[in-house]
């Protein structure tokens, strides 16, 4: 008699993590949180360390067609870096491992790591080790990012409160258009390799996509602000997915407002070129690295001028659901249709 077999696609990635995790067994009171979060925390005697692991695999997460390797280096660390962020932590020190087929050569690797040098200088970062090894399949990058904070200070996804603020960072929907944009250019170039790529007018987006910045800007600003939010992501798969997260770690609702959703004219302009509806870019595309936070209305007057931080809705009862309210004031259920990985 044959064994039952599940399909990963039938539970999805956060469903197969939840399993994996019903497994798993804490064993050391030095462990303050485990899987869940942005990061793993562990107790460090007056303060706490957070790690966090990423893992990029060419042709899944980028394609050397189009993605020079120092972008692809400096994306490696900039993502991991990202996950110490969303826990209102500061990036100390990274470990990288590469798995590299033989078409790769020294030139290649230092290449690569130009890119990984120059995010650990720019995030003041030390690498501090890893591992290389042989790939069939290309290029494998998988970066650790250890960070540090106060234990009064992180932010996990499980402190919203109801009446609290909703806030995102910079503007969103930029990563998918971009990978859009530059996906119809190859197309464009297998077609007829004489084409040149047209690219020069869609410099922001594809520049959302290829290099993205980790918002350690925003931590440092709320440190200087005193503003510890009461929760926080990063966008790596979506809005409404992560406001998803955040409403099953904190056992609340949301409700957001169309008009007040933060989107860049280029990425309005080429979503509308590729008849693609610019919203669901915002609610929907991923790897824009934003921060998603909320925050005690009590610190509404200590970001209110901030050029960056947009307020979009506020927190709900969980029994109120989660809603987007259009344009016309009509109110929508949010899906998250974000990043599927299987």
């Amino acid at each position: 008699m044959s064994e039952e077999r599940t399909e990963i696609s039938e539970i999805g990635e956060f469903g197969l993590i939840d399993h994996l995790n019903e497994k798993i067994i804490i064993k050391h009171i030095s462990t303050i949180k485990g899987i869940g979060d942005d990061a793993a925390v562990i107790e460090a005697g007056d303060h706490v360390k957070v790690v966090t692991t990423d893992l990029l695999l060419e042709g899944i997460h980028f394609d050397l067609s189009y993605a020079p390797l120092p972008h692809i280096g400096f994306k490696a660390v900039a993502v991991n870096i990202s996950d110490v962020a969303a826990m209102n932590a500061i990036p100390k020190q990274i470990t990288v491992s590469i798995a590299l087929s033989n078409r790769f050569s020294v030139e290649a690797v230092d290449a690569l790591y130009a890119g990984i040098n120059a995010a650990a200088e720019h995030y003041s970062v030390d690498v501090i080790g890893g591992d290389t090894t042989a790939s069939r399949s290309g290029l494998v990058i998988s970066v650790t990012a250890i960070g540090e904070s106060k234990k009064e200070s992180l932010s996990f996804r499980s402190g919203a409160k109801i009446n609290d603020i909703i806030c995102v960072t910079g503007d969103l929907g930029g990563a998918l258009v971009g990978l859009q944009i530059l996906e119809r250019e190859k197309q464009v170039f297998l077609a007829n390799p004489d084409m040149k790529p047209e690219l020069e007018k869609y410099s922001y987006v594809t520049g959302r996509q290829l290099k993205p910045e980790a918002r350690m800007d925003i931590v440092h600003e709320l440190r200087e602000l005193g503003v510890v939010p009461s929760s926080m992501m990063d966008i790596s798969d979506g809005l409404a997915s992560e406001l998803f997260h955040i409403c099953k770690a904190s056992n609340v609702g949301v409700t957001i407002y169309e008009d007040k959703l933060p989107i860049d004219k280029q990425t309005f302009d080429t979503a509308v070129e590729l008849n693609l509806d610019p919203i669901t870019c915002v609610l929907n595309g991923g790897e824009d690295y934003e921060l998603l936070f909320t925050i005690d209305q009590k610190d509404f007057e200590k970001l209110e001028k901030h050029p960056d931080i947009h307020f979009i809705g506020h927190v709900t009862k969980t029994e109120e659901g989660k809603y987007l309210v259009t344009k016309s004031g009509t109110a929508v259920q949010l899906k998250a249709q974000g990043w599927k990985h299987f």
